[in-house]
C-alpha cells in the first residue's frame, strides 16, 4: 500500500456525523474473543457485546493506538469513521460504535464471518464468470453509492471485500477514501495499492471517481484469470506498465467479459465506462450483466455463488490462523499528544438501531449445537484411537455433560486445511446417510471434528467377515450409497475418496439404512458449469482414470469408485 502525499490536517475538512444513541460505547462493554487481523495500524478483534440491548452480539473491533499514528494516519482514521457514519448500504460494512480512550481509537463494525475475497481467491485460483458477475455486480452498487456521496474509494482490492454469512459482499476499510476534493472534483493524492492504481493516480494529474472503475477492472481481471493485468518486477516497472503496457487479454474469457474489461481499461478516464453522464448505469447496461436483475440484487434476493459454512457464531475458519491462534489482548495505549486529542474530538458515535435490529440474534440448529465455546478437553473426555488416516487421527470421546459417546477427528492444520471438509459436513451432515458433525473446536494449530460414533464398523470389515454379500444385501447397500452420492452431486459436492473403508455403519444392525459416508477430507464443492475439478486427491486403487489425467468430472470419479465396491462384494 502506498500513499505519498504532503497532506496537512486542513486539506480534509470533513463534517462530523454524530447520531444520538441509547448507550455510549466503552471498551469494557466488549469481551475479546479472537484476533482477526493485525497490522502497523493496530489490531482487529472478534468481540462480544456484554451489555445493552445488543448484548451477546458479535462484532469486529478495530483498535488503533493514537501515539503510533502519524498525523496523516490520524486524519485517515477520522475520515474512515466519518464516511462509515454517513454510509448506509447493503454491500458496505456498517459502523455500530466509535469511541476513544486517552490512548486509543475504537471502531466497532460488522463481524463478517466469510472472511475476505482475497482468501477465497487464493484458494480457488480462479472464479467462474458467473461467480465474478455476481460479486462485481454487488460491488458496482456499493461503489456507486459512495460516488453519489462524493467519495472516491481509492483502495479497491480483494482484501477489502468481505463476505457476510450469506455470501454477499461488504466493502470495508475506508482509510484511503477521499471525501473532500477540489473545485474540479479531483483528488491528487498518490494512494492505494500500486497494482490496482489507475493511470491518472500513478501520474498524479488528478483523479475522480473514475479511478475506482479502473481498479474495478483490475479486480475483475484478477478474479477471472488468477493474475494481475499489470505487474512488474518492482513498483517502478508496475507503474510504467499501468501507464503504457498493452493489455494481454486471455482468449478463454467470454466476449462479454473481454468487452467489459476493455471498456474499463481506458487510460483516458473520461472515456472509461462508468465515467460518463450516466455513471454506473453504463456498467449495468453492459452485456456482461445482461442476466442480472439489479433490483433483486440490491434487495439481496439473488443467491450468492458461495455461502460460508454455518457453524458456531464465532467460528473463524475464513480468517488467517496466524492471527486467530493468538491470545486476544488489548494492551494499554500510551497517551498521545494534546493536538491528537483535539483532532479526534467528535469521534464517538453510536448507531441508531431499529427495534427489529435489537432483537436477540436467532441461531440456527447447527449454531445451537456449536454454542459451547470451551476447549475440547473441557467438554469431552478423549479416549482410545479408533482410526488413523494420512492427515488425521480419529479417537473415541465421551461428552462429559451427557455421557454420550462420539468420535473426534483430529487434524493438524500444518498438514492440511480442513476448511472444505468442515463446510461440507456443516451443510450436508443432516442427510441421514452422511456422517453428522456434532461440534468443531479450533485451537489455532489443530482442528477437532466431533462426529457421531460409527459403532457398526467399516463396510470393508463386513465384507471381509462375510466373504461375500447376497445380491439382495449388495443391492440394498449400493442403493443407499448411490442415493447419498446423488444427493451430494446435486449439491455440487464430489467425495473423491469413496471406498469401503470410508463407508461405515452407525450401529451393529448391519442394515443399509445405518450406512454413513464418512471422511470428507478429499471432498470438494464444485460450481463450474462443466463440473471440472483440477486437484488430484484420491486413494490410488479407487481412482477414476480421468483423475490421473487432470480432467476430472463430477460424476465419473464416484461412479467408477462405486463400481469397484460390488467387485469386493461378489
Amino acid at each position: 500500500m502506498s500513499c505519498n502525499e504532503d497532506e496537512s490536517v486542513n486539506e480534509i475538512n470533513i463534517t462530523n456525523h454524530t447520531k444520538e444513541g441509547s448507550e455510549k460505547g466503552d471498551p469494557r462493554q466488549f469481551e475479546l474473543r479472537k484476533v482477526l487481523g493485525q497490522g502497523s495500524f493496530g489490531k482487529v478483534f472478534l468481540v462480544k457485546k456484554t451489555t445493552g440491548p445488543d448484548a451477546g452480539q458479535l462484532y469486529a473491533m478495530k483498535v488503533l493506538k493514537k501515539a503510533t499514528l502519524k498525523v496523516r494516519d490520524r486524519v485517515r482514521t477520522k475520515m474512515e469513521r466519518d464516511i462509515l457514519v454517513e454510509v448506509n448500504h447493503p454491500f458496505i460494512v456498517k459502523l455500530h460504535y466509535a469511541f476513544q480512550t486517552e490512548g486509543k481509537l475504537y471502531l466497532i463494525l460488522d463481524f463478517l464471518r466469510g472472511g475476505d475475497l482475497f482468501t477465497r481467491l487464493s484458494k480457488e485460483v480462479m472464479f467462474t464468470e458467473e461467480d465474478v458477475k455476481f460479486y462485481l455486480a454487488e460491488l458496482a452498487l456499493a461503489l456507486d453509492h459512495l460516488h453519489s456521496l462524493g467519495i472516491i474509494y481509492r483502495d479497491l482490492k480483494p482484501e477489502n471485500i468481505l463476505l457476510d454469512e450469506e455470501g454477499h459482499i461488504k466493502l470495508t476499510d475506508f482509510g484511503l477514501s477521499k471525501e473532500s476534493i477540489d473545485h474540479e472534483n479531483k483528488a491528487y493524492s498518490f494512494c492505494g495499492t500500486v497494482e490496482y492504481m489507475a493511470p491518472e493516480v500513478v501520474n498524479r494529474r488528478g483523479h475522480t471517481t473514475s479511478a475506482d472503475w479502473w481498479s474495478y477492472g483490475v479486480l475483475m481481471f484478477e478474479m477471472l484469470t488468477g493474475t494481475l493485468p499489470f505487474q512488474g518486477k518492482d513498483r517502478k516497472e508496475t507503474m510504467a506498465m499501468i501507464l503504457k503496457a498493452k493489455l494481454g487479454m486471455p482468449q478463454f474469457l467470454s466476449s462479454e467479459a473481454q468487452s467489459l474489461l476493455r471498456n474499463l481499461f481506458k487510460r483516458n478516464p473520461t472515456n472509461r465506462l462508468g465515467a460518463g453522464p450516466d455513471g454506473v448505469e453504463e456498467i449495468k447496461r453492459h452485456h456482461f450483466y445482461c442476466t442480472i436483475d439489479w433490483n433483486k440484487l440490491f434487495r439481496r434476493e439473488l443467491h450468492p455463488p458461495f455461502k460460508p459454512a454455518t457453524g458456531r457464531p464465532d467460528d473463524t475458519f475464513y480468517f488467517d490462523p496466524e492471527f486467530t491462534a493468538k491470545t486476544p489482548k488489548d494492551s494499554p495505549g500510551v497517551p498521545p499528544s494534546a493536538n491528537a486529542h483535539q483532532l479526534f474530538r467528535g469521534f464517538s458515535f453510536v448507531a441508531i438501531t431499529s427495534e427489529e435490529e435489537t432483537q436477540p440474534v436467532q441461531t440456527t440448529v447447527v449454531q445451537q449445537l456449536h454454542r459451547n465455546m470451551s476447549p475440547l478437553s473441557e467438554a469431552y473426555e478423549v479416549k482410545e484411537e479408533i482410526g488413523l488416516g494420512s492427515y488425521s487421527v480419529c479417537k473415541r470421546c465421551i461428552h462429559k455433560a451427557t455421557g454420550m459417546e462420539y468420535a473426534v477427528k483430529i487434524i493438524s492444520k500444518a498438514n492440511r486445511d480442513p476448511t472444505e471438509e468442515v463446510e461440507i459436513l456443516m451443510r450436508y451432515g443432516q442427510h441421514p446417510n452422511v456422517i453428522t458433525l456434532k461440534d468443531v473446536f479450533d485451537d489455532g494449530r489443530t482442528v477437532y471434528l466431533v462426529t457421531e460414533l460409527m459403532k457398526g464398523g467399516e463396510l470393508l470389515d463386513k465384507i471381509l467377515r462375510q466373504k461375500f454379500f447376497s445380491e439382495r444385501e449388495a443391492s440394498a447397500v449400493l442403493y443407499t450409497i448411490t442415493k447419498t452420492v446423488e444427493y451430494l452431486h446435486i449439491q455440487g459436492v464430489v467425495h473423491r475418496d469413496l471406498k469401503p473403508s470410508n463407508i461405515l455403519y452407525v450401529d451393529e444392525s448391519g442394515n443399509a439404512e445405518s450406512i454413513r459416508i464418512c471422511d470428507f477430507g478429499f471432498a470438494k464443492q464444485l460450481r463450474a458449469e462443466n463440473g471440472l475439478l483440477m486437484t488430484p486427491c484420491y486413494t490410488a486403487n479407487f481412482v477414476a482414470p480421468e483423475v490421473g489425467t487432470m480432467t476430472h468430472t463430477l460424476s465419473l470419479c464416484l461412479s467408477l469408485s462405486l463400481s469397484l465396491c460390488p467387485l469386493s462384494l461378489s
